[in-house]
């Protein structure tokens, strides 16, 4: 996907047309890794008390303000790297926390298993960084979708904590929905 796809301000629809896109890895010794993404939370400019940038421009946040199409990783609780989507144009912070992808749930296994580390923090999400994101055609319908608030974030008090800006699926359940489609007898009404 290219990064200009990546730069409207539009953080929370950005973050749920993120889940069925494929994250791609490509490791150091060649072998390339893709996984459907699965969940994510979105964090929107310096208002969002939960995003890092509520405190502006820091050293650590800088990337937070470039345009989107860059990867932020961090490490969380001095243990955890956390891989994050930056979106929106140059100088507005906001990003997509990448919090699973299948096979794989929580944000610290999946950079773990996935071998994403700070080295990525600022590098473009395009193939030359060794991990980008891919179309492949998944889309997850509505009823399938569990929109909740975002995990973690009661520092950033009851308003923005209960923001409904976490979004999370099951790829099973997605699989079965499309196989009993495919499978349901034409009707004669919907034949063409």
């Amino acid at each position: 996907m290219k990064a200009k796809q990546w730069r409207s301000r539009r953080t929370v629809a950005l973050a749920r047309g993120l889940l069925g896109k494929y994250l791609v890895r490509r490791r150091a010794d060649g072998s390339v890794e893709a996984r459907m993404i699965t969940e994510v939370e979105a964090y929107h400019g310096e208002r969002d008390l939960a995003c890092h940038a509520r405190a502006g421009r820091t050293r650590r946040t800088a990337v937070l303000y470039e345009p989107g199409g860059h990867w932020y990783v961090y490490l969380c609780y001095g243990i955890h790297d956390m891989l994050n989507l930056v979106t929106g144009p140059r100088d507005w912070p906001a990003a997509i926390l990448v919090r699973g992808v299948e096979g794989l749930a929580g944000p610290g296994r999946l950079t773990r298993a996935l071998g994403i580390g700070r080295g990525l923090n600022g590098a473009a999400a395009a193939r030359p960084s060794g991990l980008w994101i891919e179309d492949r055609g998944v889309r997850v319908p509505r009823p399938l979708l569990q929109v909740t608030p975002r995990i973690g974030v009661t520092y950033a008090g009851p308003v923005w904590s209960g923001k409904p800006w976490r979004f999370a699926f099951d790829p099973a359940r997605l699989r079965r929905e499309q196989g009993s489609r495919a499978r349901r007898p034409v009707r004669s009404a919907e034949r063409p």
